[in-house]
């Protein structure tokens, strides 16, 4: 029988040559237990020129570690919210509002903990541009005006919302950054139980408060 096991882990080391000897236990590690490394997914490099992981690029600017949304998740995601607005060619505004949401959404939350404040306005404009393609081709006799009263209503912060008057397409920018909360790592799970319930308390304010 064979087993199939798929593990993400970031090793760090001081050195290059550090990286390739730890890389060589890891592999050893491995294989005596039939599994082995992904020659496509194993990389050694230096944190100022950063790298990918589930999502993310980790790199250091000027010393500093930043944690954003890599190009292949961002890509991605404009690619499906592009696919969804084209398959909705035919569709109306409160049923290509309610595929739009849950992408937009899901997404969201799951770059809220990492610095996507800037990608999250250029993301919300890129479909704000797809969306307005949408719209002209449903109407190529109309003038903009008439398109934009249609499809986009103003609110008191912002001018163009895709909105029904049931519903309305969520902002990528509206979304809440939460700050990762460090773990200390000298604390113990079962000698600083204080410490771990006021830790998962000061988490728990994420759930239901994302877009």
């Amino acid at each position: 029988m064979k087993l199939l096991c798929a593990t993400h882990l970031i090793v760090t080391a001081n050195s290059e040559e550090t990286a390739k000897e730890i890389k060589d236990i890891i592999a050893t590690f491995l294989k005596e237990r039939g599994l082995e490394l992904s020659d496509d997914k194993t990389l050694i490099t230096n944190i100022d020129a950063g790298f990918d992981f589930l999502g993310w690029n980790f790199r250091k600017y000027n010393g500093k570690l930043l944690i954003k949304p890599s190009k292949k998740s961002i890509k991605r995601f404009t690619e499906t919210i592009s696919q969804t607005i084209t398959e909705g060619k035919a569709w109306s505004q409160e049923f290509l509002i309610s595929k739009l949401n849950p992408i937009i959404r899901g997404w969201a939350n799951y770059h809220n903990s990492v610095v996507s404040s800037d990608i999250f306005q250029t993301l919300d404009h890129r479909i704000w541009e797809l969306l307005w393609k949408w719209a002209k081709r449903r109407h190529l006799n109309k003038p903009k005006d008439w398109i934009v009263n249609k499809y986009w209503k103003r609110s008191t912060t912002r001018r163009w919302n895709f909105r029904t008057e049931k519903n309305n397409l969520l902002l990528l920018s509206k979304t809440r950054i939460y700050r990762h909360i460090p773990l200390k790592l000298q604390m113990n799970l079962f000698l600083n139980v204080d410490y771990f319930y006021e830790r998962q308390n000061k988490l728990n304010p994420r759930k239901g408060q994302s877009i």
